[in-house]
């Protein structure tokens, strides 16, 4: 049967969206020690599992299009209402929970990105900070005792020390 295949992909894409949570936090992790030489390693091995359940979702959604039509619903019904139209209670309850984990995982997924976000902008930010320290101060330009010369920029030390 069609829902039978409908909930094993579905069982699929859960999976697929706990390994993509897993490879995000590395990156997290990556991130956070500063052992940024690995983090090319685990982007491509996010993108890896992104084009993994990019195919799922299709083949889900090709299925969910099957099941639906049998139900006697439009082909682009979403789970939700998959589950509300299901004929049989089991179903009913089968479909609510994926959909339930789903959500959640989604949910999971979208405030590490957020997360990871945040680190590497600051860490750009710190590393622009630091590389305009390393460049000597342009001319004409001035400090705060009205002088010209040595850059008025970031420091991790202050000099006055």
């Amino acid at each position: 049967m069609a829902i039978h295949e409908l909930s094993a992909l579905l069982w699929r894409e859960r999976e697929l969206l706990d390994v993509l949570t897993f490879k995000l936090e590395e990156e997290q992790l990556l991130l956070t020690s500063g052992k940024s030489r690995w983090l090319p390693h685990g982007t491509r091995e996010v993108e890896q599992v992104l084009g993994h359940l990019s195919q799922a979702s299709l083949a889900r959604t090709i299925e969910a299009a099957v099941v639906a039509e049998m139900w006697g619903l439009p082909t682009d019904a979403t789970l939700g209402e998959l589950a509300e139209a299901a004929p049989e209670g089991a179903w009913a309850e089968v479909l609510s929970a994926h959909l339930a984990a789903l959500t959640r995982q989604t949910a999971l997924i979208k405030e590490l990105r957020d997360a990871n976000e945040q680190y590497l902008r600051t860490a750009v930010r710190s590393t622009q900070e630091s590389l305009a320290d390393l460049r000597p101060a342009t001319p004409g330009t001035y400090d705060a005792h009205g002088k010209t010369g040595e850059s008025a920029g970031s420091r991790i030390f202050d000099k006055q020390f």
